[in-house]
């Protein structure tokens, strides 16, 4: 039995020699060696594709904060402006109220002036016809006529 494996033994060792010198294993050792190498790009195309995406987020994260801080500008100018715009509008009301106002003290003003103007006219005329009426009752002639119309003029101008 040791004769018959030591033939197969060497049936084996021939075998392989022949294998070897076919070429039969640099032929798998190149198989193998070109899917290395193409593992090997292919884990050098993702690290690149890793890395281009790593620069992808932080330019959008980057460009995010941006746009957050630029709408906050945009609110805080637009808070300003409505309370600038608040403030306007309460002075230019308390204005236009001062002005009313005044207008209307004026025109109150005016009426009461009017009224004392009339009232004083009234008076002048009643006043008038009151020393008309004395002295027609009481003068008689030319004499009545010209103290008459003195009376007139005299308490016309005084209560003017």
């Amino acid at each position: 039995m040791g004769t018959a494996e030591l033939w197969v033994a060497i049936a084996f060792v021939i075998f392989m020699a022949i294998v070897i010198k076919a070429g039969a294993f640099s032929s798998i050792t190149r198989a193998l060696d070109g899917r290395g190498e193409r593992i090997r790009a292919e884990l050098e195309e993702a690290r690149r594709l890793k890395e281009e995406a790593q620069k992808l987020v932080a330019e959008y994260t980057r460009r995010q904060r941006e746009a957050e801080a630029e709408a906050e500008a945009i609110i805080t100018t637009a808070k300003a402006e409505a309370e600038r715009l608040a403030i306007e509008a309460k002075t230019k009301l308390d204005d236009l109220v001062t002005r009313r106002t005044k207008m209307a003290e004026q025109k109150i003003a005016q009426a009461e002036a009017q009224a004392l103007a009339d009232v004083r006219a009234a008076a002048a005329d009643a006043a008038v016809k009151a020393a008309e009426t004395l002295l027609a009752a009481n003068v008689v002639g030319q004499t009545a006529d010209k103290l008459l119309d003195e009376a007139v003029s005299e308490v016309k101008s005084k209560l003017n």
